[in-house]
């Protein structure tokens, strides 16, 4: 019996999509500007990486030829050099916006079909019955922040007074979401989750799509620095997923990274949540070791966007695309006869975009496997064929949205 690895490359979008004027992003294009940037020399630096982004793994998978059925071009250096290995196109999202839980909904085949509550761009970003009733239900002194602001520049901004008055750092995005920052160890993590707890409860009445907890360390002398302890507390998929359709049939799922967090940990098998795109890569092709017979692992590799894209670090990034490329022979050969690998996204975070949010985009769609043919996928017009394809390849009707390619 066949199985199925799907892997997420958070935030690898490569541009073109025919709504991003609705998003202002008309022109965002994340591997296709880190290519350029990369070419041109901006992609260097010392220590990191220097030259040309170097993706051979991946170009021969299609990802250049991707790119260019997406946005009408070539990035450099991603033309492939030899005979392609693997199934290849570029998937289309239909969800309403440009965010993680409504790109991974839609992998597996529930698109959001309505509009999620944002907080408006403003100081303060919040209702007051909002931060009134997360003040005491927390028994909190108040808050700091309020507002739309980058994860790293706001507690730089507002670590010490949070320290010093106890206040927990509010901020949110142009993203569906409430994000809580605290530090580890004087405010505390266990503190800091009842209190995304107690605020995802709060938020079901704005329709936010997850409240974040963001704990960080450090201290004023020395700079403050975000740990891998983040938690998402998501409201769960309107509907069933293929993670529930594979549970009903019996199927062992193993979920790496964030996924349990961002399906509220519904029908997400076995969880694995190590920190980093290296040990969450680690953890999928260790578990893929043992995997039965008709089994599914569902990995996302989060560093690309909360390291990289939401820092406009193009060197940082394009280094991440490498070290991930380099281990594409890993996976290869965890894999046994009739398995199927699908590499994905989620969403775009062009790190050459103004501002620091998530930018409107196809994402790359890259299969291969021991039985997967050299073949063209072409254009997917919802990201649901992913999910609907993972389905086909393991037997279990789709009763979702999606069209397999299978």
């Amino acid at each position: 019996m066949p199985r199925a690895l799907l892997i997420v490359l958070d935030s690898v979008g490569i541009g073109g999509a025919e709504d991003a004027d609705a998003y202002g992003d008309t022109g965002a294009d994340t591997v296709g500007h880190i290519a350029e940037a990369c070419a041109e020399g901006r992609g260097d630096q010392a220590g990191l990486r220097q030259g040309a982004l170097h993706l051979p793994h991946m170009t021969a998978l299609g990802l250049g030829l991707a790119c260019e059925a997406s946005t009408g071009r070539m990035p450099p250096n991603l033309a492939p050099q030899g005979p392609l290995k693997g199934a290849w196109g570029y998937g289309v999202e239909t969800s309403k916006g440009k965010d993680t839980p409504s790109g991974h909904w839609e992998i597996t085949g529930v698109p959001v079909a309505f509009d999620w509550g944002y907080f408006p761009d403003t100081v303060p970003a919040f209702p007051a019955e909002l931060t009134a009733a997360l003040i005491e239900r927390g028994s909190l002194p108040g808050i700091l922040g309020n507002k739309h602001a980058s994860g790293t520049t706001v507690i730089d901004e507002f670590g010490a007074e949070h320290m010093r008055t106890g206040k927990p750092i509010f901020y949110t995005s142009v993203d569906s979401v409430l994000q809580i920052a605290a530090h580890e160890e004087t405010f505390g993590l266990q503190r800091l989750s009842e209190l995304c707890r107690i605020g995802r409860e709060v938020c079901d009445a704005y329709n936010i799509g997850r409240v974040i907890a963001r704990p960080f360390v450090g201290s004023p002398e020395a700079g403050f620095k975000r740990t891998g302890n983040r938690r998402d507390f998501a409201t769960p998929p309107p509907a069933d997923t293929i993670l529930d359709t594979l549970t009903k049939a019996g199927r062992s799922v193993v979920t790496v990274g964030k996924i349990g967090d961002i399906f509220a940990h519904r029908s997400t098998g076995r969880e694995i949540k190590p920190n980093g795109n290296d040990a969450c890569l680690s953890a999928a092709i260790e578990a893929m070791g043992d995997l039965p017979e008709g089994g599914f692992v569902f990995a996302n590799l989060v560093d690309f966007d909360s390291e990289f894209g939401h820092r406009r670090d193009i060197p940082g990034y394009a280094a991440a695309l490498e070290a991930f490329d380099r281990r594409i022979p890993e996976i290869e050969a965890a894999l046994q006869e009739g398995d199927l690998v699908i590499i994905t996204a989620d969403h775009g975070n062009d790190p050459s975009w103004r501002g620091s949010d998530h930018t409107r985009e196809h994402v790359p769609i890259l299969s291969f496997g021991p039985g997967v043919k050299q073949s063209t996928i072409g254009r997917r017009e919802t990201f649901a064929d992913i999910g609907a394809s993972v389905l086909a390849h393991l037997g279990v009707g789709n009763q979702g949205k999606g069209t397999s390619w299978l």
